[in-house]
C-alpha cells in the first residue's frame, strides 16, 4: 500500500512539472458542461418532491395571464405546477417522468422569481444550465424608512441608469421590488450584484463598485494579466473622516448605573422636624411666614425702584476740548496757504458765474446809453 502511494505521488509531481500552472487554473475557451440527459438517469426519481411559495395579491392578474406559458416551460422538464388563487400560492411537483433531480430546484427558483415581480420572459431563463438566481433581502438592513427609500432609489439611479449599468457589467437581470432585490444570471455576476446591493444599503455609492467592475472587465480581456494580481490597477476609495462634527447644544450626561433605587424624598413633616418648625406654635409659624413674605416684598420693591431710577440717570458726556486762539490762527493761515483743488466741476461753476456777471454789466451799460440817447433827442 505504501509503495502504491509513493508511486502515485511521484507520478503526480511529474505531471505537475510537465504541465503549466496557468493551464490548470483556466477553463478552455468554448468548453461547456454537457447537458444532463435521460440516459444519465434512465430509471427516474424514487420519491416525489414538491415546493410551494406565496405571492402577493397584485401579482394575481399577471400570473393568471402567463400561467399557460409557465406550465408549458415546466412541462418540458416534466414538472407539474398548480396555481391556487384562493390561498395565493404556487406549487411545483416532480412526476414519474422526471429524470433530472435538479429540475425541481430550478422550478422552485422560477416560482420564487415570479412571486417577486420578475417577468416570465426573464424568469424562464432559470431553467437553463448556466443560470442561477439570488433573492437579496434588504428590508432589515436600514432601520429608518426614509433612509431606506433613498438608498434603494440610489441603487436604481436616475431613470434606471445605475441598474442598467450594473446589468451590463455583470450580465445579470436585476429587479428591485419592495424590500427585496432579485438577480438572475451567471454565478460570477450574482456574486458582484450581491456585493453592490449590500454596499449600497451600507451607504456606499454604487458608482464606486461600478467603476471597479469596469476596470476588472478591461483587465480580463488581457491574457497576460489574467493570472496576475489586479490590486495595483483597482481604485482604493477611502472614507472621508469628519474631524469636526457638529456637537449638540445640550449634552446629556448619562448617570452611572446603580442597582439600588434612589433615596426616598423627605416629606414636609420631616423637613419641619429637621429645622425645628414642627415644635413651634401656630401663631409663631404665621409670624415667621409673614416675615418671609415681607422680606420678599421689600426685595422686589427695591429692585423695582432701581429700575425706575435708571431712567433719571443722565448719560456720561464727553469732556469739551477748548481750542486755543493761537491754534485757530494757525489753522486759518494753513487754510489760506493750502492750494485750492481745481476740479472740473468747480471750474464749470466759476465760469458760469463769470459769464452771468459780464452779461449783467453789459446790460447796465446798454440801458445807460439808451437813456443818454433819449435825453439828446429831447433836447
Amino acid at each position: 500500500y505504501l509503495a502504491e502511494m509513493v508511486t502515485y505521488d511521484l507520478l503526480n509531481s511529474v505531471f505537475l512539472s510537465l504541465t503549466d500552472e496557468t493551464e490548470l487554473l483556466t477553463v478552455p475557451d468554448g468548453w461547456k458542461e454537457p447537458k444532463f440527459a435521460r440516459e444519465d438517469n434512465p430509471r427516474g426519481l424514487l420519491e416525489e418532491s414538491s415546493f410551494a411559495t406565496l405571492f402577493p395579491k397584485y401579482r394575481e392578474a399577471y400570473l393568471k395571464q402567463c400561467w399557460p406559458l409557465v406550465q408549458k416551460a415546466l412541462g418540458d422538464v416534466f414538472i407539474s405546477a398548480t396555481l391556487d388563487l384562493i390561498e395565493g400560492s404556487i406549487t411545483v411537483n416532480t412526476t414519474k417522468k422526471t429524470f433530472d433531480p435538479y429540475a425541481i430546484l430550478r422550478a422552485r427558483d422560477l416560482i420564487k422569481l415570479l412571486a417577486r415581480s420578475v417577468p416570465f420572459e426573464q424568469a424562464v431563463r432559470i431553467l437553463e444550465d448556466d443560470m442561477a438566481c439570488d433573492i437579496i433581502k434588504i428590508g432589515t438592513l436600514v432601520r429608518n424608512r426614509e433612509r431606506f427609500v433613498k438608498r434603494r432609489q440610489r441603487l436604481i439611479g436616475p431613470k434606471g441608469s445605475t441598474l442598467k449599468a450594473l446589468e451590463l457589467l455583470t450580465s445579470c437581470y436585476v429587479m428591485v421590488q419592495g424590500s427585496t432585490v432579485s438577480a438572475l444570471g451567471p454565478y460570477s455576476g450574482l456574486k458582484e450584484v450581491r456585493k453592490v446591493v449590500l454596499d449600497t444599503m451600507k451607504n456606499i455609492h454604487p458608482i464606486y463598485n461600478i467603476k471597479t467592475l469596469m476596470i476588472k472587465r478591461e483587465l480580463a480581456n488581457d491574457p497576460e494579466l489574467r493570472t496576475q494580481s489586479w490590486e495595483r490597477f483597482l481604485p482604493n476609495f477611502r472614507h472621508k473622516s469628519l474631524s469636526k462634527r457638529k456637537q449638540p447644544k445640550k449634552k446629556t450626561v448619562k448617570k452611572e448605573y446603580t442597582p439600588f433605587p434612589p433615596p426616598q424624598p423627605e416629606s414636609k413633616i420631616d423637613k419641619e422636624l429637621a429645622t425645628g418648625e414642627f415644635f413651634l406654635r401656630e401663631s409663631e409659624k404665621r409670624r415667621q411666614k409673614m416675615n418671609e413674605i415681607k422680606a420678599k416684598q421689600a426685595e422686589a420693591l427695591s429692585k423695582r425702584q432701581e429700575q425706575r431710577q435708571k431712567a433719571f440717570i443722565p448719560p456720561k458726556e464727553k469732556p469739551a476740548v477748548k481750542k486755543s486762539k493761537a491754534g485757530t490762527a494757525d489753522a486759518i493761515l494753513l487754510s489760506l496757504n493750502t492750494p485750492i483743488q481745481h476740479t472740473s466741476r468747480n471750474i464749470r461753476h466759476a465760469s458760469i458765474y463769470i459769464y452771468c456777471g459780464i452779461i449783467k454789466i453789459l446790460a447796465g451799460m446798454f440801458l445807460k446809453l439808451q437813456q443818454i440817447c433819449e435825453c439828446d433827442i429831447q433836447k
